[in-house]
Formats: structure tokens, C-alpha cells, sequence
């Protein structure tokens, strides 16, 4: 087994009691790996908005300050009294962050398994990825293809899972369509061609007409702008070509889940001819999985009584999927890593940056589009 640095630099985040949060790159000792298990050095890990909601919180982007020094960067951020109650149960628990990542494997331990990883570039799932070196067991890695780099890996789980997941909950729940919000991001690009590739009819609703532009020139079929003024006129008419009854909203606040419910309840009243006080007897079905509007999500209840709406997370459903459902989506993965699920950065950035409060500005505002990818190893 190849010798082992004994400590490296990770980032934490902690929530204090008097309405702090503060980051913080913290010296970790590396353990050393168990038989099948291994130690990787991390060389690209994303910010994808599931770790905003660890690393930030409930803080206020806009409050943050530095507390640091040049060699040794901290954060802090201001917590409203209102929004500290919703983590209390974090209050002083210091937390690493990262989802996901990719990097080379260093050493590893006795099994054949973790053995035949030793020196391979992995991608990597289970936490703590804003760091330098991670010890996590070998089904938690998913050796990348000849020629990938560790940038083309660092996002193999989350938003290809996720996207994968969406066609896969839209079969077994008997939807033959669907709609998805915020469609220019990486992920939505990845649906996208998911849905060209398999045939999946998709709606995809975007923000601007930069965005109906990029989508359109990817293929994408039907782009709703909800910028546009006859935006409902443009969701309507995708909703009937399509007949998608299911949507997966990554904005939660505001109305938009309202109005995708009112325009499917438009379309199956009008497919179902005579008027019921009740509505139609159609199910159509919302899922928000994201919160880039944080304003609380407003339901006018216009669309009859054969509706739901209900948040929706993607390891649940991969529990629910089982082993060899999941082995088939990542299978898929790593076969069209650099096609299929490509994705695309912004900036890439070192730990050190991580914790600039300019730096943190841009990728704290959740744009679609821009996307970080920290680099531990920078």
C-alpha cells in the first residue's frame, strides 16, 4: 500500500448559536483504508446547489464577511433569527461539505477490488469532497473511462443520477411525459439528451431567450420561456403536444409549480371533454427537488382535485430503485460520461478561493449557467 500523507486540508462549515455560520478550512487526518476501501486525492469536485444548502445554510450570502488570513481564509456569514430556528439541530456541529468528486486513487486497500482502483481515476460519492484526500469504501467510486479526466468526472453522480432517476420515476408511476424547470442547467442539459436519445417527450422551461436558444440548438424540441409574456399561451401548448402530467421544479418558490398545475389541468379538461365541478379525473403531479427561489411556494388550487405536490430527493428513490436498478443507471454513466453527461464549468477554483467572499458571491447566487468546480489539489 503507498505511504500515506498523514493530515490534509478540508472545508467546513458551522452554524453557532447567536446566528453565525463559518467557514473554515480545517487540517484532517487521513485515515488509512480498510480492506476495501480506498484513499483518493481529490482534483475536481463541483458546487452543485445540494451543497449550497449544507455549505450556506440558511445565511444570507450577502452578509459575509472575511475573518481570516491569507494563508489561513475563514468565512462568516449572518444567520436571521427566524432562519436559525430551521438548524437547530447543526448548531455547533462543525460539518464537512461535497457531495461529490473525482481524483486519483493513492492507495487502497487488501481486497482485489480496492487493489484493481490503485492509481485509476475515480469519480467519488459520500461526502466531504471539499478536501484533499478522501478514504471512502470502493463501491462508493466509479472508475472513469480511459482518457477521462477528473474534471470530466467530478459530477458522475448527482446530476447524471438525477436525471436518469426523473425517466425512470416518470415510467413507474405510469407518466409518459415530462417537464422540467431551470432546463438550461448542466443537469437539464443532461435530461435533454437523455429524453432526445430514449424518446421521452419534454418540456423544458427556461428563463430567457439566451437559454430557449441553447436548449433549441441542442435539439430541444419544446422551450417555454417564463420571461415571456404569453408564457402561459407557449407552457399550454407544449403541455398538449407532449400530454406530460408529471414536472420536476428545481425553482420551489414563487408560482411556477402553480402555473405548470393550472396549464395540465388546461390541457386534460379540454382532452377529457365534458365539465366537472371537480375538475379532471387526471393526475398530474409536481415534485420540487430544488430551492433556487427561496420564497415560499404559492398554490392557487385552480387545476380540480386530482393533483400533488410534494418535494423529492434523489437517494430516497435510488433506495427504492435497489442495487441492481442503481448499477444500471451508473453503468449507463460511465459508458456516455463525456456525451450523455457532460458537463460544463465556469471557473475552476483552489479550496483557498472557495473562501473569497467575492468568489463566494457568484456561485452563492445559484445562476443557471455558471457553475463552479473547486480543485483541492490547486
Amino acid at each position: 500500500m503507498t505511504s500515506l500523507p498523514t493530515s490534509g486540508l478540508q472545508m467546513r462549515t458551522l452554524v453557532t448559536a447567536d446566528g453565525e455560520l463559518k467557514l473554515t478550512l480545517e487540517d484532517t487526518p487521513v485515515a488509512a483504508p480498510k480492506a476495501d476501501e480506498v484513499v483518493v486525492k481529490l482534483e475536481a469536485a463541483p458546487i452543485n446547489p445540494s451543497d449550497l444548502g449544507l455549505l450556506l445554510g440558511p445565511a444570507d450570502p450577502a452578509t459575509v464577511k472575511s475573518v481570516g488570513t491569507p494563508d489561513s481564509p475563514a468565512l462568516s456569514l449572518h444567520i436571521s433569527e427566524e432562519r436559525l430556528r430551521a438548524v437547530a439541530a447543526r448548531i455547533g456541529e462543525s460539518l464537512p461539505i461535497g457531495n461529490e468528486g473525482a481524483g486519483t486513487v493513492i492507495a487502497a486497500g487488501d481486497s482485489p477490488a480496492a487493489q484493481a482502483l490503485l492509481g485509476k481515476k475515480v469519480g467519488i460519492l459520500g461526502g466531504a469532497m471539499y478536501a484533499q484526500f478522501r478514504t471512502l469504501r470502493v463501491q462508493d467510486c466509479l472508475e472513469l473511462p480511459e482518457g477521462a479526466s477528473a474534471a470530466d468526472g467530478a459530477s458522475c453522480f448527482v446530476n447524471p443520477l438525477t436525471a436518469l432517476s426523473m425517466v425512470e420515476v416518470m415510467k413507474l408511476e405510469g407518466h409518459s411525459a415530462l417537464v422540467h424547470t431551470a432546463a438550461a442547467s448542466n443537469l437539464g442539459q443532461m435530461l435533454n439528451r437523455i429524453c432526445l436519445m430514449d424518446g421521452v417527450p419534454l418540456v423544458n422551461v427556461v428563463r430567457s431567450a439566451e437559454q430557449v436558444a441553447l436548449l433549441k440548438s441542442q435539439g430541444a424540441v419544446h422551450v417555454c420561456n417564463m420571461s415571456d409574456p404569453d408564457f402561459m399561451k407557449q407552457l399550454i401548448a407544449a403541455l398538449d403536444a407532449t400530454g406530460a402530467t408529471l414536472a420536476f421544479d428545481a425553482v420551489g418558490g414563487g408560482k411556477l409549480a402553480n402555473q405548470i398545475l393550472t396549464a395540465m389541468e388546461a390541457v386534460a379538461s379540454t382532452r377529457e371533454g365534458a365539465y366537472s365541478r371537480y375538475g379532471s379525473t387526471t393526475h398530474k403531479q409536481v415534485y420540487l427537488y430544488g430551492v433556487l427561489d427561496m420564497a415560499p411556494t404559492m398554490l392557487t388550487r385552480s387545476y380540480g382535485m386530482a393533483w400533488g405536490i410534494s418535494g423529492w430527493l434523489l437517494t430516497p428513490f435510488l433506495q427504492r430503485l435497489g442495487i441492481e436498478g442503481v448499477m444500471r443507471l451508473r453503468a449507463r454513466v460511465a459508458a456516455e460520461l463525456k456525451t450523455t453527461f457532460a458537463s460544463h464549468y465556469t471557473r475552476t477554483i483552489s479550496l483557498k478561493e472557495a473562501l473569497d467572499p467575492a468568489i463566494l458571491a457568484d456561485y452563492a447566487a445559484r445562476s443557471t449557467g455558471k457553475k463552479y468546480l473547486i480543485d483541492p489539489s490547486l
